[in-house]
């Protein structure tokens, strides 16, 4: 990685600490305290301590040195928490990857890492052992199994000290790699510093995030979805409770049991849990913040989760990459549930047009943001980098969001679609989410995507697909006329097809490349 390109806002008499040494002061404060519930296993803060101290001391005898990377397949549980935080009090910088991506693109991801320790859980170790022959040489160690080639963790950790001497890590050393979602290529490796996390361990104090909160993660550990808050729980001594696959009823018993008070979720999964039949019978009195990121909640969903479930929602936009982040308090702005919110502390967010002109509220244009917390750049891809900046008037660095929006008169964002994903139809400009709202009111429809299809006449134009209600039957032909009849002339639907599904990523966004790739292929 070369010297940062991407240079973030200063915050004002900063006191800087590592998420590892708050994670030693926890340990030492609250040592017989349960800092992880992963199934019927209970952690305590002593004990993740020492684990954490026993993994770096191992690394380091292994030749870790400050800044290498470690990278992880495998799932959300106790012995993933511990190898994160090993490898950051080693100096390491972490990089979970996706069992779930394609063999070349995982292959691809663990050599832009450079990772020289490789650690698998056993449900995702068969996604490294498709590509191990053509990995270079280097450590495999299972997480919770052991095999041909893979010590286990316990193994491998064999008489590790626990008391091996902190290594000395600043605000700029690297903390992880977080590579974006893709089905093919290569995923650009999002690089953040320990500056970066521990701006956002204070950030997510704002939510009530202390030493008493327990938070229910649920998505996987390499989405930074899960990272925003997971991190910040153990930098400030709250209870983990880890779910290795999401389910809406078991979250719903979860919840229940453990008295979970914070959980960050993605709006497919707000829409499963309400959805479940008894979702009433639940005590969930003690939850005081449940926050919404990586796609905009519908507003149905969102008057839902208000009248259902007790404590605050904040619907939360921001990027892995940092920079824009607006944020949205549900329950004071009831009329603003169509929007993403305002900036949130310290960032600075701004619409500009196609020759990057900042536009008026009321505009359309990308969305840029400038904040406390941006990105180094992308892992060894600098042009990267630089083209997903933009630099205003004055000098400042603001990132590119790729999505399409505007500002209403009282300073509330509201997003309209990705750039990419915009339809031009007929020299016209249509938002898919525009027409997905629509469809979404039909009373027999749960799920819906718009994406563009080809058009000899139109270019392209606009097709909707749907997913129908459980014990529903919906006619094609019948939710064309309805929707349609609700459009304006240049927004109509060419046609509507029925899915049992759609297709989506680990934290719930609708993947559209592959819903278009057959309409397009060969064209």
């Amino acid at each position: 990685m070369a010297t940062p390109l991407v240079s973030p806002a200063p915050v004002p008499d900063e006191r800087f600490e590592t998420i590892p040494n708050m994670v030693r002061r926890r340990a030492a404060e609250r040592p017989d305290l349960p800092a992880l519930h992963d199934g019927d296993r209970v952690v305590s803060w002593g004990a993740l301590g020492h684990w954490m101290e026993r993994i770096a001391a191992r690394l380091r005898v292994e030749g870790l040195a400050t800044g290498d990377t470690v990278a992880s397949v495998a799932d959300t549980m106790a012995e993933h928490v511990a190898v994160y935080l090993g490898t950051l009090a080693a100096g390491g910088c972490m990089a979970p990857l996706p069992g779930s991506a394609g063999a070349d693109a995982l292959h691809r991801m663990i050599a832009d890492s450079g990772a020289r320790f490789l650690f698998a859980s056993e449900r995702l170790r068969y996604a490294v052992d498709a590509i191990r022959d053509q990995l270079p040489a280097g450590r495999f160690i299972g997480l919770d199994f052991a095999a041909d080639g893979w010590p286990s963790l316990d193994a491998w950790l064999g008489d590790a000290a626990e008391d091996a001497a902190p290594v000395s890590v600043g605000p700029d050393d690297l903390f992880d790699i977080i590579y974006s979602s893709g089905t093919t290529g290569t995923p650009k490796g999002i690089v953040h510093d320990h500056c970066f996390r521990s701006r956002q361990v204070a950030r997510m104090a704002n939510y009530e995030l202390n030493a008493d909160a327990v938070n229910l993660a649920s998505t996987p550990l390499y989405s930074n979805t899960t990272l925003v808050s997971v991190l910040p729980t153990l930098a400030l001594g709250g209870t983990l409770v880890l779910m290795r696959k999401f389910d809406a009823r078991g979250f719903l018993e979860l919840a229940e049991r453990y008295r979970v008070t914070h959980a960050m979720l993605v709006p497919v999964q707000y829409q499963r849990i309400l959805a479940v039949d008894d979702f009433d019978r639940f005590d969930l009195s003690a939850f005081r913040v449940k926050l919404c990121t990586s796609a905009p909640l519908r507003a149905a969903v969102t008057r839902e989760v208000l009248d259902r479930w007790p404590g605050r929602l904040f619907n939360v936009y921001g990027m892995t990459e940092g920079g824009v982040s607006t944020v949205l308090d549900a329950a004071a702005f009831p009329d603003k549930l169509d929007s993403v919110g305002r900036p949130a502390a310290g960032a600075d967010v701004r619409i500009i047009d196609e020759q990057g002109r900042a536009l008026p509220h009321g505009e359309v244009g990308e969305i840029v943001g400038r904040s406390t917390i941006m990105m180094c750049g992308y892992h060894n891809a600098e042009a990267p980098t630089r083209d997903v900046l933009w630099q205003a008037p004055d000098g400042a660095v603001f990132i590119r969001t790729g999505d399409l929006g505007r500002f209403d008169k009282d300073g509330f964002l509201h997003l309209l679609d990705r750039r990419k994903d915009m339809i031009i139809s007929g020299g016209f400009n249509v938002y898919a989410s525009d027409l997905e709202q629509v469809l979404l009111g039909h009373p027999d429809v749960v799920d819906a995507a718009v994406i563009a299809v080809p058009s000899d006449a139109w270019g392209e134009t606009p097709l909707g697909l749907v997913v129908p209600r459980p014990d529903r039957t919906l006619d094609e032909a019948e939710v064309l006329a309805w929707v349609n009849a609700r459009l304006g002339r240049m927004q109509r639907l060419s046609a509507v097809e029925v899915r049992e599904s759609l297709p989506r990523s680990a934290i719930g966004k609708v993947l559209k490349r592959e819903l278009r790739a057959p309409y397009w292929n060969g064209r």
